[in-house]
């Protein structure tokens, strides 16, 4: 099977692809992509071998692949899928309210939001297990959430609560949850790329089935940082997943004016003699089909991919982006909101496929809501972290009320 089509790159089912009209995203390129036939667990499916990208503003939007019948989504329950909704519509609500406490003041520091792009968190960590683990950058509340973190001590941690999940030492960019193997949020552009690649060296030293997802924004592809964990991935051949959340544009500046590359930003794996893949980040199925190909790569093959996932965020960079209405046109966003947004587009294929009505899906909207107040109510009765808190939960030899912790001799090496 060579044939060339007009499509996002991935599996789909090789008997009868369906493929659905797009439209294709502002600044993005026209996708082409050579499937090859290739089994997965028994079933046959069509695989990227190649793909290109066309700079042709004036060619038709591409055709959308259904991935709903690639073998990790073929058995799905109507519950799962619902699922998806809740958790998606959760972290959108989440992040609404979140905003209205800092408009109030009661949120200090920095928040960045992640409207736009809950369906990578949502799609991806579905496919985590026991051996699996998770880390990411500032914009984290999205995977919190996706990995099992409660809504109290989340809010808790951004009205900076002693019952927040960092104690109410780390705010907006820094959700931890060790015990659903989730390794937090980073505040140091690309700083977590070397973290997640320990993650992974940890599983093969191990020995342990599993791998390492390690997420990034499109800014943190041109850090140093993160081209010496390409590097020491493929030469060590780590279990890890690179997702970048590919939304355009970086911290303020367009994709196409910050970063040199030749057909899309996945691409930079070549050098290192990686497994790269491009995503369509508006659809679930997709993600889904795609990011566990890899992570069964990085588990039975111990082979490191960096993914690309095509998404789009509403809000500026951060709250304390001060020109997020001038780099982008509002018709820009609007369009996005209407026609590219991924629970907009879950909702339908949830109602297309009659698994729920518009009604029930609205009541989970609302079930959300009332889950984000309550947690708000939690956490502004909730107590602040007091004077001597201060470097508890910081350095071991102070928890343990060892003799370096009571000297002061941790802050050194002697």
């Amino acid at each position: 099977m060579g044939a060339q089509i007009g499509a996002p790159p991935g599996i789909c089912s090789h008997s009868a692809p369906t493929l659905k009209e797009g439209s294709q995203a502002p600044g993005r390129r026209r996708i082409v992509v050579t499937l090859t036939l290739a089994r997965h667990g028994g079933a046959e499916y069509a695989r990227p071998e190649a793909t290109r990208m066309q700079e042709n503003p004036a060619a038709p939007p591409f055709a959308v692949m259904d991935f709903s019948s690639s073998p990790i989504n073929r058995d799905l329950s109507n519950d799962d899928k619902i699922g998806f909704y809740r958790e998606m519509i959760r972290i959108r609500r989440f992040e609404h309210l979140s905003l209205a406490q800092y408009h109030k003041g009661r949120i200090g520091g920095f928040l960045h939001l992640y409207n736009g792009q809950e369906s990578v968190a949502v799609g991806t960590v579905s496919l985590m297990g026991e051996n699996d683990h998770a880390i990411t950058a500032y914009r984290c509340h999205g995977h919190a959430l996706a990995v099992g973190m409660g809504m109290n001590e989340c809010m808790a941690e951004l009205l900076g609560k002693v019952s927040g999940c960092s104690q109410g030492k780390g705010g907006s960019m820094h959700f931890f949850a060790p015990n659903k193997n989730f390794w937090g949020g980073h505040g140091i552009v690309a700083g977590q790329t070397p973290l997640g690649l320990g993650l992974g060296f940890g599983l093969k030293y191990k020995g342990l089935e599993g791998c390492a997802l390690c997420f990034l924004g499109d800014g943190a592809i041109n850090q140093g940082a993160f081209h010496e964990s390409l590097n020491l991935a493929s030469l060590f051949e780590v279990p890890i997943v690179y997702v970048i959340e590919n939304n355009g544009y970086s911290m303020g500046t367009s994709q196409l004016r910050s970063s040199a590359y030749r057909d899309c930003l996945a691409q930079r794996a070549e050098a290192y003699d990686m497994v790269w893949d491009l995503i369509n980040g508006e659809d679930v199925y997709e993600i889904r089909a795609k990011t566990h190909i890899a992570m069964e790569r990085a588990r039975k093959e111990h082979r490191p991919t960096l993914l690309e996932i095509q998404t789009y965020r509403y809000y500026g960079h951060s709250v304390a982006d001060a020109n997020a209405a001038k780099y982008r046109t509002p018709e820009e966003i609007e369009r996005y909101k209407s026609d590219h947004d991924p629970i907009r587009i879950w909702e339908r294929r949830l109602t297309e496929e009659g698994i729920a009505t518009a009604e029930e899906l609205k009541e989970i909207e609302k079930e959300a809501t009332k889950e984000v107040k309550a947690a708000i109510n939690f956490a502004e009765a909730a107590a602040p972290p007091t004077i001597e808190d201060i470097q508890h939960h910081v350095y071991w030899e102070v928890d343990e009320d060892t003799e370096a912790g009571n000297s002061g001799r941790h802050f050194f090496n002697d």
